[in-house]
């Protein structure tokens, strides 16, 4: 019996052994789990348009904005993402009075990024925060600018004296921006649209309406004041014409019977008889007509040639 006690107690002890061993390889396979998930956990990737910042007890440690793979400390460090490239931010619609007192809506829209997340995170904490501001001094100034200006030099295109507006609206906000250290750029800031609050619209349509018939006519005066000039120059130009023709005309003609009267002369001066009986026929042919009665001597040389009388 005291034998095989003692065998049992050996046994007890090997295996007690081998326990231990087997404990401390599983326990060491887990810590290994453990690292390595820890270290995988608390790696990240830093990609193309993207700033990750470090925060170590909520204070920034460390802010990245080059791709590529990175490590923070393991429940010390936390790690957030902000937009490294432009953003689109739309306006909210704004009411303003111009210099005449209209009351106008404005419409703009603003292209800004992130050029400090440092400064934007200390003093503006959020993206949305960051709009806020930027809405703030867009519409600040957008008033200021157009409260110089009265509402038909807003509107109208041919009377506007906005000149470079976008640039300057643009200027001005980024200077506020940068006066205040926010981190932030406003690349862009452009006018959508400029509209009337609705008890305004149909008074305004009228007056525009009522102005484009102005100039509409004003066209027409000058269109008809070129025409009748034009007319009136054209008639001139013809009555000169005519009358250079007609002075030609007279000229030519006078040149014509004068050569004809001497062609005459030529030609009556060679048998004096025959003239005088042609211009007796050329006077008898003036003064006869169908319905003239003639009396002549029977012995009348006339009366005989017409008879058919030869001596």
């Amino acid at each position: 019996m005291s034998d095989k006690k003692i065998v049992n107690l050996e046994d007890l002890k090997n295996k007690s052994t081998e326990w231990k061993k087997y404990s401390r390889i599983g326990i060491g396979i887990f810590l290994f789990f453990i690292i390595i998930a820890l270290i995988l956990t608390n790696i990240f990737i830093v990609k193309e348009g993207e700033y990750k910042v470090i925060r170590q007890f909520g204070e920034i440690v460390r802010i990245i904005d080059e791709p590529g793979l990175n490590y923070r400390i393991p429940f010390i460090q936390t790690v957030s993402t902000l937009p490294k490239y432009q953003q689109f931010f739309n306006v909210d619609q704004a009411e303003i009075n111009t210099k005449d007192k209209k009351r106008i809506l404005i419409d703009n829209y603003a292209v800004w990024k992130i050029e400090d997340p440092k400064k934007m995170i200390s003093n503006l904490r959020t993206l949305e925060n960051a709009e806020a501001k930027m809405s703030e001094f867009i519409y600040s100034v957008v008033r200021t600018e157009l409260g110089q200006l009265n509402y038909d030099e807003i509107i109208n295109e041919e009377k506007s004296k906005r000149g470079s507006f976008n640039e300057t609206v643009t200027k001005t906000v980024n200077e506020l921006l940068k006066k205040d250290n926010y981190g932030i750029v406003v690349t862009d800031i452009r006018m959508k649209r400029i509209d009337l609050p609705a008890e305004n619209e149909e008074s305004v349509y009228k007056r525009m309406i009522s102005e484009r018939e102005t100039k509409a006519q004003e066209y027409l005066s000058m269109g008809d004041a070129e025409k009748n000039r034009i007319i009136a120059n054209t008639d001139r130009e013809v009555k000169e014409l005519l009358a250079k023709a007609e002075a030609d005309a007279e000229k030519i003609r006078a040149e014509g019977e004068q050569t004809a009267a001497q062609i005459y002369n030529e030609a009556f001066s060679k048998d004096p008889s025959f003239y005088n009986l042609y211009r007796t026929l050329e006077s008898y042919k003036r003064t006869i007509d169908g319905e003239t009665v003639i009396i002549l001597p029977e012995n009348s040389p006339y009366a005989k040639m017409l008879m058919g009388y030869t001596e």
